[in-house]
Parts: structure tokens; sequence; C-alpha cells
């Protein structure tokens, strides 16, 4: 009997490339609520968040299979990347459909305290500012959008964004720079107050 729990990613990666689908399955276990909860941040509709959900592990299997995930340790981020493209793949469409939900949501990029007591109004106000955050992310230009989604909801460190983007950590740190500049000035010319007072 294996005892998955003490496996890494990777061996578990190569027992189900050997045969053993139990550990492909005890792989997704261990990382689904991460995934699901990153999903539902981004596009805050529980249903479309399953049929993504559902996309990105259909999509991990499938590559697995076809050998395309070479192992660096990074498991997790690799399927977050897979996750966080199937998402910029279903806003894609809406844009191109001409909807757009105004519920989208994101975590606050400029406030991540975490309130201590909240009332009614307060989470009314806080999620208006989630919603206002999130039109402004989608505002950015795509490789500005695409740091500040990689740094602040993927947890992704700068080295590993230039990575996964082919890009040096100075162009990397300098879109993130680019991309808090576009948004405070957004936050100005709009007169938003991202603040609860």
């Amino acid at each position: 009997m294996i005892d998955r729990k003490n496996l890494s990613d990777n061996e578990l990666v190569q027992n189900y490339l050997k045969g053993d689908f139990t550990s492909l399955e005890f792989l997704i276990n261990r990382y689904k609520d991460k995934v699901f909860s990153y999903i539902v941040i981004n596009v805050k509709n529980h249903h479309l968040a399953e049929d993504i959900f559902q996309d990105t592990f259909i999509k991990v299997v499938r590559s697995l299979n076809l050998g395309k995930y070479t192992d660096n340790g990074k498991f997790i981020s690799w399927v977050m990347r897979i996750a966080h493209n199937l998402i910029i793949d279903h806003y894609r469409r809406e844009k191109n459909m001409n909807t757009y939900s105004n519920d989208a949501t994101e975590i606050d990029i400029f406030n991540s305290q975490k309130f201590s007591e909240q009332n009614v109004e307060d989470l009314i106000i806080n999620d208006q500012i989630l919603s206002d955050v999130r039109l402004l992310v989608d505002e950015l230009p795509e490789d500005q959008k695409q740091v500040v989604i990689m740094r602040h909801y993927l947890g992704l460190s700068f080295k590993e964004i230039a990575e996964q983007t082919n890009v040096s950590i100075n162009t990397a740190l300098g879109r993130m720079r680019y991309a808090l500049i576009n948004l405070r000035k957004m936050i100005t010319e709009k007169g938003l107050n991202l603040t609860r007072s």
C-alpha cells in the first residue's frame, strides 16, 4: 500500500504516468480547494468556476499524458497558470461577444488588510471596492494586467513571473511599476474612493 500523502507532487505525477491513476486523484485533491478558490475569486460565479475548474484539470491530464509537464518543483504554479489562462480565455470570449459581467471581482490589491469587524454596510462597501478594482485591472494593457494577476492572485515571485512570461526580472518589475502607476492614475481620473472611510 502506497502512503501517498508523504509523496512529493513530482512523485505522484511519475506514479500516475506509470499507470497509478489514484496518484493523480490524490494530487488533484491536494490542490483542488486552492485552485477552485482562485477561480471563484476571479469569476465570482460558482457555476462558471466549476466549469473552468473541470476544464483546468482536463487540460492538466491531457498535458501530462502528452508529456508537456516537466518537473521544476512547481506543479501547483503550473496548474494555477492553466486555470489563469482559461479565465483569461473566458473574459476574451465575453469581450468579443460585447458582454461584461459587473459582478466579476478580484481581491483588493490596494488594501489586503483583513477586516476584523464587518457589518453589512462594510461588506457592501468592500464588495464595491473589489468590483471597482476588477474593472480597473481589466483596463490595464495586457502585459501589465498579466503581471498584476500573476503576482497578487497567483502569488508568484517576480523571478517566476519572468520565467513564465519569457522576460527579464527587470522587465517584470517594470510592468508592475507601470501597472500601479496606471491604476493610481485611473483611480484619480475616475474619482474613485477605494477605502472604507
